[in-house]
């Protein structure tokens, strides 16, 4: 076991890369602005290179996942929450919808879709930060909504098996920090939405729109009782606005991001495709669980190993004096460790959610180095001890 109170001597390595955001997430290993010489700026976005860019991103991003080919992949403005209320606001309403939720952002969709659509046909499954509700609870006859990461909690789904094949409703996932990290259930998911400043280190703004052949139907044979504004307009006519998944995106993109995303792609299939991009994330937990099981003072707000995120990994604290702390202490307390860190340079924007139990969130996906996790828990180490014998 490890000390309470480490050595006072500061640690003599340091993270080569300090970024363990969990979005903006750090780029990929050796990134710099020369990657973005090939940006088309200054040209519009629907010029014939412009729109090749896109529909080499979409192609690319598409292959890389293993996206069915009968399913169709855009780009759409707003990032992930842009996708995900896009897919709210153009599919719900047709049937019953279950909800399930366990940390901030499937609380947003919760939000959106009993306050802000008003649906009335709603069951609601919900469960504290750290665990994870009843996905069983789930009826096949009903629309789901759900995150497949819980990005502010640490808590995955572990796999699809609780949704039926034969589901008459349409699920709708979130997963804008579990893909490119996670295997993702591609005949059970009909909507799947994702940014590109998470798993693979792309820039903000931008979201990318999932849907299978039975969104698309409903699109097609479904009108919502509610006004869509232009940028969630998926149909015209009736028919699905095929340009949107071919490159024509709905607004104007920014051509510099897809410069970047382009990047992106090109190091992670250099790398080996999405199964090398999981087993670094898998590694990276790997090395965070086997310093939390020789600590005193940390553990997991996912404490299931099977649901545990091996992207937004959320390290509680659970050292006795700390758990005695008053809430406001507590959170006090988490954010001096976190200020800490940065202020040392060796972790860079790893504070706990604000809605979350205070501790601290470190991304662990495939752009982050398993050398500077390695260098970085003796720091983690350092700082709680300064932080609490201050």
């Amino acid at each position: 076991m490890t000390d309470l109170v480490p050595a006072k001597e500061k640690p003599a390595v340091r993270p080569a890369r300090p970024f363990f955001s969990s979005g903006p997430c750090a780029k990929r290993p050796g990134w710099t602005p020369e990657a973005l010489k090939g940006a088309l700026v200054g040209r519009s976005h629907r010029s014939k290179p412009g729109k090749a860019k896109l529909k080499d991103a979409i192609d690319r991003t598409k292959r890389l996942l293993g996206v069915p080919e009968d399913y169709r992949l855009g780009i759409v403005p707003a990032s992930d929450t842009g996708a995900v209320e896009m897919a709210l606001w153009s599919l719900l309403g047709a049937r019953p919808v279950d909800l399930f939720a366990w940390e901030s952002f499937s609380e947003d969709w919760v939000t959106d879709t009993v306050k802000q659509l008003r649906l009335p046909n709603t069951r609601l499954f919900k469960a504290p930060y750290g665990e994870l509700p009843d996905l069983t609870q789930y009826l096949p006859g009903n629309d789901a909504v759900f995150v497949w990461n819980g990005t502010t909690s640490g808590v995955k789904v572990p796999d699809g098996d609780w949704i039926s094949p034969n589901r008459d409703g349409l699920t709708i996932c979130d997963a804008t920090s579990a893909a490119f990290a996670m295997e993702l259930p591609w005949d059970k998911l009909d909507v799947v939405t994702f940014s590109w400043q998470k798993a693979l280190g792309g820039e903000a703004a931008h979201g990318m729109l999932v849907l299978s052949p039975r969104a698309v139907k409903r699109l097609e044979t479904y009108t919502p009782p509610w006004p869509l504004p232009k940028i969630f307009r998926l149909t015209s006519k009736g028919k699905l606005t095929e340009g949107i998944f071919q490159g024509e995106t709905i607004n104007t993109p920014s051509m510099v991001a897809v410069e970047d995303w382009l990047d992106a792609l090109t190091w992670a299939e250099n790398l080996g495709g999405l199964k090398a991009l999981i087993a670094r994330a898998n590694a990276n937990l790997k090395m965070l669980e086997d310093w939390v099981a020789k600590s005193q003072w940390a553990g997991f707000l996912a404490r299931d190993p099977k649901t545990r995120s091996n992207t937004s990994v959320c390290i509680a604290i659970t050292d006795p004096w700390f758990v005695a702390l008053s809430d406001e202490a507590k959170a006090e307390t988490a954010k001096k460790l976190a200020a800490l860190l940065e202020k040392e340079g060796v972790a860079l924007d790893i504070g706990g959610y604000r809605a979350a139990p205070p501790g601290l969130r470190i991304w662990c996906g495939a752009t982050v180095e398993t050398s500077d996790l390695k260098a970085l828990t003796p720091w983690l180490d350092w700082a709680y001890g300064q932080i609490k014998n201050t």
